[in-house]
């Protein structure tokens, strides 16, 4: 069986085929390469063959990481901020894909607002990681994870939302459940670490 990683690179040939070729006959072995690729991607994924596949061919261009914004907010007495998402019920720090057009800083702090209310400023980077490379469940998608330190600047949550359901603050070594495939155990009390230590520098992976 193929691993993730080698079903993300067929469906970047794939994709890159699609985007660049003019033979119509390599077309139709491309559009074939990324039926194959989705059919397989759905198996380690877990999701329905036809919903993988229309995602993989919204995409255009060369397939390059997609980018996951986390802002990670402390209160004073050492908790840390998190959201419950309506998606799985679970939880995470607020976050999500970054737009372009607008910076990393500028995505925590929308994301921070418009997922529970309160305004932070963004302060420092902590960590870019590699999705894949610390225990995720399969992604469809090969992830880089950023994650920003924000400093709470008001402290006034907001009902849910079209996407979480609540928030709340949270001692590091009394997390709820979280949103596994946006966050770990270990990473969230990670990214509180770094906060409290700038000294410690960036995780990079």
């Amino acid at each position: 069986m193929p691993t993730l990683p080698q079903l993300r690179e067929l469906q970047s040939i794939a994709q890159a085929g699609l985007t660049y070729t003019r033979d119509p006959y390599d077309r139709e072995r491309y559009e074939r390469l990324l039926v194959l690729t989705a059919e397989l991607l759905a198996g380690e994924t877990g999701q329905a063959a036809g919903e993988v596949h229309a995602q993989l061919r919204a995409e255009r261009g060369y397939l390059t990481p997609k980018v996951d914004v986390r802002a990670v907010v402390l209160n004073a007495a050492g908790e840390v901020l998190l959201t419950r998402e309506r998606q799985d019920g679970c939880w995470s720090l607020p976050g999500g894909w970054a737009d372009p057009g607008d910076s990393p800083r500028e995505v925590a702090v929308r994301e921070v607002r418009e997922e529970t209310g309160r305004e932070v400023r963004g302060a420092r980077l902590l960590a870019l990681l590699d999705k894949d490379k610390h225990g995720h469940p399969p992604d469809l998608w090969a992830v880089y994870k950023l994650f920003v330190a924000c400093e709470l600047t008001r402290d006034a949550a907001h009902p849910a939302n079209t996407e979480t359901l609540e928030s709340g603050w949270f001692h590091p070594d009394a997390l709820p459940p979280l949103s596994l495939g946006r966050n770990l155990p270990g990473q969230v009390r990670r990214m509180v670490e770094l906060s409290g230590h700038p000294e410690l520098g960036v995780d990079l992976d």
